[in-house]
């Protein structure tokens, strides 16, 4: 008997500042291999890359986005009271390249993560603005002004969740691929606030994301650490990396997707 339905399979791609476009490799070779993406859920870089996916931008497109990112994109520095940044800059940014579209109004459905700052709490956006969600999500402590949403003091989701496994499981994901981008860089040069703050967040993840391992079906680490996570240069490089480290995985996927569809033949 022949399974005709298909699982559904969810991304959730964690958060690593510019090395988080190795993502975008992730997903170019992941539609080469016609393994489809039902849902995602992304914290920081994650959610940034996957409201851009799921607004239906193409991959090419999204291609010639990341290597011409600059800093200067995003860089509207403030008095400093909460934060650096104001992050407005970046929040038009965001609007303008999803036109403007809700969360639910995107061709996939996403799950974008953020921390709430004065209940520590995650907070995952399933509807409403993209543009105040991914901005929530991306505000990295002491560097961005935290984002207020609906009363609530929104920060990184990487804070409480850098590789979101079990919200895109909630999603309703049959199998899960995580993308973890983020690891320590070791011995790197310090030199600034925004560097002791990135490290030090890094470092403070580092071990507790070996736990979300167990609860994805696949697990993708493409070795981008040797890269700054904010200084947004070897873009090229990095979607290089993250295509190559996918390709590796690829059989694997395939074999999970057929023992799926052979469980499902099983029950009937």
């Amino acid at each position: 008997m022949i399974c005709l339905s298909q699982p559904k399979i969810g991304l959730a791609l964690g958060s690593g500042g510019a090395r988080g476009f190795a993502h975008l490799g992730v997903i170019k070779v992941l539609k080469e291999e016609n393994i489809p993406i039902d849902m995602i859920a992304g914290s920081s870089m994650g959610a940034l890359v996957a409201s851009f996916y799921g607004a239906g931008l193409d991959i090419e497109r999204l291609y010639k986005f990341a290597v011409a990112f600059k800093r200067k994109y995003y860089l509207d520095f403030t008095v400093p009271k909460m934060g650096f940044i104001s992050g407005k800059r970046v929040k038009e940014l965001i609007r303008l390249f999803t036109h403007n579209k809700t969360i639910e109004q995107l061709d996939i459905p996403i799950g974008i993560v953020a921390t709430d700052l004065i209940k520590g709490e995650k907070v995952v956006f399933r509807s409403g603005s993209i543009a105040d969600a991914v901005r929530a999500s991306i505000a990295i402590p002491g560097i961005f002004v935290p984002e207020r949403v609906e009363g609530r003091l929104l920060v990184d989701g990487g804070v409480i969740d850098r590789v979101p496994v079990s919200v895109v499981r909630e999603m309703g994901a049959d199998i899960i691929i995580a993308v973890d981008v983020s690891h320590v860089k070791r011995n790197e040069d310090i030199t600034s606030i925004f560097d002791v703050i990135l490290q030090s967040i890094d470092i403070m993840q580092d071990e507790l994301v070996r736990h979300r391992e167990i609860g994805s079906d696949i697990m993708i680490r493409p070795r981008v650490e040797q890269f700054s996570s904010r200084a947004f240069t070897n873009i090229e490089e990095i979607i290089r990396i993250g295509e190559e480290e996918t390709k590796q995985h690829i059989p694997k996927i395939k074999q999970l997707i057929e023992e799926w569809k052979e469980k499902q033949n099983e029950a009937k």
